[in-house]
Formats: C-alpha cells, structure tokens, sequence
C-alpha cells in the first residue's frame, strides 16, 4: 500500500503480514525500494495498491514502476478518505503516512494489470 504525499507512506504485505513500514520524500526513491521488494518476492501475483489522494504523485510512481520494473504487476488506486483519521495528531517521523499507507494496502480498488513496457514496446 502506498499513500502518496509530500512524505510518501509504504506498507508491504506479504501472505498477509506487513513485512515493511517505511515513508519517502522522493519518489525515485521510493520506487526503487518497490522494485527491490517486488523483485525478490516469490509471488505470483503482485498488487501495487496506492491511495487517490495525491493523483499526480500517484501517477508519477506508476510511471516510473511501469518504466523501470521487468515484469508485470496488478494495481489498484483506493479511495484514501478516512485512512487518517484515527490518527490526525500522530505523525512524529511519518507515523501516519506509514499507517495510512497500512490502511490503503487493506482497501479495494479498480484492478488492472500492468504489463512493462519491455514486454508492450
């Protein structure tokens, strides 16, 4: 799960338990990490789940997963309303972009496949 925002929020879920919180000033950054993370997980599905809040950095991590990541990938945007909440006043070192980003990871949202760009031209 991914709440994109001036501090990017990270959730990484595997067999459902979060294996990893963290949070980004930078997207480069942040989508690094996600390409390490979903390189090395032996899953057949992949679900890159990021909330709808700030579209246009939403749109820039897509971007750049779908430019720099090999192999194909589900995503979803979710609606991020109401993911903070329960924790307004508990942000000391990104907190609650890392729980929204939780949150986010346990929503439904529009699927689709993302193939990369490798394999589409």
């Amino acid at each position: 799960g991914i709440d994109p925002g001036q501090r990017t929020g990270l959730s990484v879920f595997y067999y459902e338990k979060e294996i990893e919180g963290s949070f980004y000033f930078s997207v480069e950054e942040l989508v690094f990490h996600i390409i390490q993370i979903l390189g090395g997980l032996r899953a057949k599905r992949k679900i890159v789940k990021i909330g709808n809040g700030n579209m246009v950095i939403a749109k820039q991590i897509v971007t750049m997963l779908n430019l720099k990541f090999c192999s194909s990938f589900e995503l979803e945007f979710v609606d991020e309303r109401k993911t903070s909440l329960k924790i307004k006043n508990f942000n000391q070192r990104g907190k609650r972009d890392m729980l929204s980003a939780k949150y986010i990871s346990q929503r439904d949202g529009y699927r689709h496949s993302i193939l990369p760009l490798s394999m589409t031209g």
